[in-house]
């Protein structure tokens, strides 16, 4: 048996006439950026989440950029976030010439440790970067009090997390604003790239929308300079269709996930967890295993499909070497870079799949 990390063509058939439907719509009106289309998905995401406003922009990875370009980080500044995420969360910080200053995760969530981030405040913090990692939101009630008693913006970056909740309110309510992804493989998708930012803040709100149009308003007329971070008007028709079924499909990772912790339960394997309060939407359902390097073969051998999420924490990238943070720095980081593994979780994945997961491994530690 093959079980793929993901396969998106099992979603896509449960919905295919719908999409080829409004692709069709599309095509036929020739209206391609931006519009209509767009105005009601950031209607409906905003309602969705619980916030007020949210405007779309071309990629997930724009989102972070372009709130950090709303609150004004620019060459000088510093930005605390993780060093365990994609490298999108420190590299946009970066490419406003502003600092990223890490600080450790805590071990079981792997969301960035709350306890340690006072101590990296400095008078050029200009803004906090939590992570909601692999579907689970972030501690944010002591972010947030951090934030508050320095009277520093927290941007959300809720990437892989549309749905998931801390007590009681979804992700994208959370901070200052926040930023989305839609990228294909994550809980809610597009076609290609896109991405969405959430705020309860009209003026930051106002700021993003003319920011993502090269920071124009009326149209010629520039009093920023933005960039061009626009949503395609078929990938909003494209996730308009999917929204309405998001709570089902995260509910279906959600049991797979119960299922997993079941099957592997016994095991010495790190399971994830889920924190009392919190609603975990399992973007990625992750593990550690010992030499986990070797675990990932014997899995592909047997046809199981993995990934390492993420096997370089941010500050021992080589482009971050001038940093000065070295191995060791950040302990629980990397020792998370060094143990998980991501297996497949997706909504669609059958009982059989999930045994033969579970088998597969246990047959590995057996060894």
């Amino acid at each position: 048996m093959n079980v793929p990390l993901l396969d998106l063509t099992r979603q896509y058939s449960s919905i295919e006439p719908q999409i080829k439907a409004v692709v069709e719509e599309v095509m036929k009106s020739q209206y391609f950026i931006m519009g209509p289309r767009v105005v009601d998905l950031e209607k409906k995401i905003a309602e969705y989440c619980g916030a007020k406003y949210a405007c779309g922009c071309a990629s997930g990875t724009d989102a972070i950029l372009l709130s950090l370009m709303a609150l004004g980080v620019g060459p000088g500044d510093e930005v605390v976030t993780t060093p365990f995420t994609f490298f999108a969360t420190a590299g946009c910080i970066s490419r406003l010439c502003a600092k990223p200053v890490f600080v450790d995760i805590d071990p079981s969530t792997y969301n960035i440790n709350p306890d340690l981030i006072e101590r990296a405040i400095t008078s050029r913090t200009k803004a906090i970067i939590p992570v909601h990692l692999f579907g689970q939101c972030a501690d944010m009630d002591p972010i947030n009090a951090v934030a508050q008693k320095h009277g520093i913006p927290v941007i959300e970056d809720a990437a892989q997390a549309i749905g998931a909740k801390y007590k009681g309110k979804r992700a994208g309510t959370l901070g200052t604003i926040a930023a989305f992804s839609f990228f294909p493989s994550k809980n809610l998708g597009a076609f290609g790239d896109g991405g969405i930012i959430t705020t309860d803040d009209q003026k930051l709100y106002d700021l993003v929308s003319i920011l993502r149009v090269h920071g124009s308003k009326p149209k010629y007329f520039h009093k920023y300079i933005g960039i061009n971070s626009r949503l395609d008007a078929l990938q909003a028709a494209i996730l308009l269709v999917k929204l309405p079924h998001l709570d089902k499909w995260n509910e279906g990772r959600r049991a797979n996930a119960a299922s997993y912790n079941k099957l592997l339960s016994g095991m010495s394997v790190g399971l994830p967890t889920e924190q009392g309060g919190l609603y975990h939407i399992y973007n990625q359902y992750t593990v550690r295993v010992p030499r986990r390097d070797e675990c990932r073969e014997y899995l592909k051998s047997k046809g199981v499909g993995t990934e390492i999420y993420y096997p370089v924490p941010l500050h021992l990238q080589e482009c971050y070497a001038s940093l000065g943070y070295g191995r060791g720095a950040l302990p629980a980081a990397e020792k998370a870079a060094d143990e998980v593994m991501s297996l497949p979780i997706f909504p669609e994945l059958t009982a059989a799949e999930r045994q033969h997961v579970a088998t597969a491994l246990a047959e590995f530690m057996a060894k």
